[in-house]
C-alpha cells in the first residue's frame, strides 16, 4: 500500500473508541510512521471516541445509524471516507456489520480486531465465552474485513496465557491491553505494502531476483 505518500486512515467507532486512541498515541509518539488519521466517524452521535477525536482536533462526522436502511447509512459513510481521500478503514469498536458494497468498495482495506484468537469465539463477549470454555490461552486478532463475521484474513494475533486469578473482566482488560499494541502493529504491516493477502494468509511479498 505504501507509495511514500502517508497512508490515509479512515476509522469507523461507535463507543469509547479505546483503539482509536491506541491508534492516535502510537502516530504522535512515532511508533507508527507512514500513516495519518484522516477521519474518524460514528454511528453514535453520543459516542465518546467522537469527542476524543475532537479533543485531539481531528476531522470527525457523525452518520446515525438507528432508524436508517443499511444501504442509505453505509452510502453516507462511502462518500465520507472518499471525500477524505481513505487509504484504508479501521474498525474501532464499531457495533455494526459492513454490507457487502461496502467491504467491496475497499477490498482488503478495511481492518477489525476482534477479542479472541479467530476462528474461536466470534461474536459478541468473546471474551466472556473464552473464560467460561475454560481456555489456557486466550487474545486477541486484527483481521481483513470480508462479508461474514470476524471471518476475514488474519493479519496479527496476540496471545496472553489465561490465569487462575482471572475472571472474565480481568481477562478482557488484559486482552484490551494486547489490542492496543496489536492494532498497531497490524496497521503497519498492511500500510508498508511488503504484505500480501495469498488464499487465507496474510504473508511477506516474495521479492523476485534477476
Amino acid at each position: 500500500m505504501s507509495s511514500g505518500k502517508p497512508v490515509r486512515l479512515g476509522i469507523l467507532l461507535s463507543g469509547r473508541g479505546s483503539n482509536f486512541l491506541a491508534i492516535a498515541g502510537a502516530i504522535r509518539e512515532g511508533r507508527l510512521e507512514g500513516v495519518e488519521i484522516a477521519v474518524v466517524i460514528a454511528n453514535v452521535a453520543e459516542a465518546p471516541g467522537l469527542a476524543a477525536a475532537r479533543d485531539l482536533g481531528l476531522k470527525h462526522e457523525i452518520f446515525v445509524s438507528k432508524g436508517r436502511k443499511r444501504a442509505e447509512h453505509d452510502a453516507d459513510v462511502l462518500a465520507c471516507l472518499r471525500a477524505h481521500r481513505v487509504d484504508l478503514v479501521c474498525l474501532a469498536g464499531y457495533m455494526r456489520l459492513l454490507s457487502p458494497e461496502f467491504v467491496a468498495a475497499f477490498p482488503n482495506r478495511i481492518l477489525n480486531i476482534h477479542p479472541s484468537l479467530l476462528p474461536a469465539f466470534p461474536g459478541l463477549d468473546a471474551q466472556e465465552q473464552a473464560f467460561d470454555y475454560g481456555v489456557k490461552v486466550a487474545g486477541c486478532t486484527v483481521h481483513l474485513v470480508d462479508e461474514h463475521l470476524d471471518h476475514g484474513v488474519i493479519v496479527l494475533q496476540r496471545a496472553i496465557p489465561v490465569l487462575e486469578t482471572d475472571d472474565s473482566h480481568s481477562l478482557a482488560l488484559r486482552i484490551l491491553d494486547e489490542e492496543h499494541v496489536a492494532y498497531a502493529d497490524a496497521i503497519a504491516r498492511v500500510a508498508s505494502g511488503e504484505y500480501e493477502v495469498r488464499g487465507r494468509r496474510f504473508v511477506k511479498r516474495k521479492v523476485s531476483i534477476n
